[in-house]
C-alpha cells in the first residue's frame, strides 16, 4: 500500500509543540554552524581579494610575511629589468616596492590598542596593485606627511577619519584620504609615501617586499625558478593573491574546525533530541500504528513514512536554522592571529556552499534521529499495538 503521509501531516499539526520543539534544537545547531563557518569564509575571503593573479610578488625565502622579508635593492634592480615584467604607458617596469611596520592605534570598542600595518609605498603601487579607489577625501602627496587610511579601519580605530593624525615615532601624520580595495586585507593599513618613511624606518635601501606586473601570469613560476638560480638572490616569487591568501595561515582552519567540533557537539544533542521527539511520537501513537498495520500498511510503509516525517521536520529546522543565521552575513569584526602580527577586518559570508552545508547537516540529523524510533515502531506486532492504551 502506499506510504501513509496523510497520516503524518495529521499528527505534525496534532502535537505542534513536540514538533516545534525538535525543529528549533536542529535549528540552533545549524544556526552556529553556519555563522562559525561564515567567519572562516569572511577571513579567507578577505585575504583572497588582496591582490592580483598577474602580479608576482617578491619576498625573502623562508619569511612568513612581508613584515620578517628583506629584498636588498640590487637585487630589486636586477628582477624589475627581467623582459617577463610587464612595462607602463611611460616604459617604466610596472614594480612597486614597499617598506612595512606595524603600529599601535587603539580600537573603538575598548580603547585597548590594537597592531595595524603601515605600508610605504612609491606612487606606481597605485597602478601596480590596482583596485584602490580614494572614496572619501584625496591621496596622499609624496614627500609629504600625509597618509590614507583603508575604509576597514575607519570604524574600528579612534580617530581614523580625514582631517585626523596617525603618529608614528615623533611624526603626525595627517590623513588625507579613506581608500577601499574590494574588500581586501589592504583596507585594514595605513599607507604613505615610500621615501617619507623610509627615511623614519632607518633600514637602508631595499624594501620588505617587491610586486611586479607580468606580461603573462604564467610566467610567474618561471621567473622564480630563474630568482633561485641566482646565488646571490635569497628570494622567491609567488603569485600575489595566492600569496595574501597563505597569509590566512592556520587561522581559517582552525575556524573551520572549530566550527565542525562545535556543530558536531551540539548536533549529538539535537539528534538525542530528535531521537527523542520520536519516539515519544511512536509512543504516542502506539495503537494508531498498529490500526494502521491492521489497515495493510507494511513495516517497511510505517518506517518511511516516520522517516520522511523526521527528515521533513529537519529540513524545516534547517531552514529556520539558515534564516537565523542570515542576519551575521556582512558583519564586520576583525583579528590580530595572521602571520603579519597585524590585524584584518573582514566581514561574515554565508555563501551557498554553507547553506547547502548546513541543510545536509540537518537532514542528516534528522535521518540519525528518526531512524531508530521508526524501527521501534515498525516491529511491533499488530495485536501488541492495539492493546496498548
Amino acid at each position: 500500500m502506499a506510504l501513509p503521509l496523510l497520516y503524518n501531516v495529521h499528527n505534525v499539526r496534532a502535537r505542534w509543540q513536540v514538533t516545534l520543539l525538535a525543529i528549533f534544537g536542529i535549528a540552533l545547531v545549524v544556526a552556529v554552524f553556519a555563522v562559525l563557518m561564515s567567519m572562516s569564509e569572511g577571513f579567507r575571503s578577505a585575504l583572497r581579494a588582496t591582490g592580483r593573479t598577474d602580479n608576482a610578488i617578491i619576498v625573502q625565502r623562508g619569511s612568513a610575511s612581508e613584515l620578517t622579508s628583506a629584498v636588498p635593492i640590487a637585487d630589486r634592480n636586477q628582477i624589475v629589468a627581467d623582459d617577463r615584467v610587464a612595462r607602463g604607458a611611460d616604459g617604466q617596469p610596472l614594480a612597486s616596492w614597499e617598506w612595512i611596520v606595524v603600529i599601535g592605534l587603539d580600537k573603538v570598542s575598548d580603547g585597548v590598542p590594537t597592531n595595524i600595518t603601515l605600508r610605504a609605498v612609491t606612487p606606481r603601487a597605485f597602478e601596480v596593485r590596482s583596485g584602490i579607489t580614494i572614496v572619501e577625501g584625496r591621496n596622499f602627496t609624496p614627500a609629504l606627511d600625509e597618509v590614507i587610511v583603508g575604509s576597514g579601519l575607519v570604524d574600528r580605530i579612534v580617530g581614523m577619519e580625514v582631517g585626523g593624525t596617525v603618529k608614528y615615532q615623533q611624526t603626525q601624520f595627517r590623513i588625507v584620504g579613506i581608500f577601499e580595495s574590494s574588500g581586501g586585507a589592504f583596507e585594514s593599513e595605513v599607507w604613505g609615501d615610500f621615501d617619507v618613511f623610509g627615511a623614519l624606518f632607518q633600514r637602508g635601501a631595499g624594501s620588505n617586499s617587491l610586486v611586479v606586473r607580468m606580461k603573462d601570469p604564467a610566467e610567474i613560476p618561471a621567473l622564480d625558478r630563474w630568482i633561485r638560480a641566482q646565488p646571490q638572490m635569497q628570494l622567491q616569487a609567488l603569485e600575489e593573491q595566492a600569496y595574501y591568501e597563505e597569509q590566512a595561515g592556520s587561522l581559517a582552519g582552525i575556524l573551520r574546525s572549530l566550527a565542525s567540533f562545535v556543530a558536531f557537539v551540539m548536533g549529538i544533542g539535537a539528534v538525542f533530541g530528535a531521537m527523542n521527539t520520536m519516539y515519544a511520537i511512536v509512543a504516542a501513537r502506539t495503537r494508531e500504528i498498529g490500526t494502521l498495520r491492521a489497515l495493510g500498511f507494511s513495516r517497511r510503509s510505517i518506517v518511511t513514512s516516520f522517516l520522511i516525517e523526521s527528515m521533513v521536520l529537519a529540513l524545516a529546522g534547517g531552514v529556520l536554522g539558515c534564516l537565523l543565521a542570515f542576519p551575521m552575513n556582512g558583519f564586520s569584526t576583525g583579528t590580530g592571529q595572521t602571520q603579519s602580527f597585524s590585524e584584518i577586518a573582514f566581514s561574515f559570508r554565508i555563501t551557498s556552499d554553507i547553506l547547502l552545508g548546513g541543510m545536509i547537516f540537518a537532514l542528516v540529523m534528522g535521518v540519525i534521529g528518526g531512524l531508530l524510533p521508526a524501527l521501534r515502531g515498525a516491529r511491533m506486532t499488530i495485536s501488541s499495538a492495539l492493546r496498548e492504551v
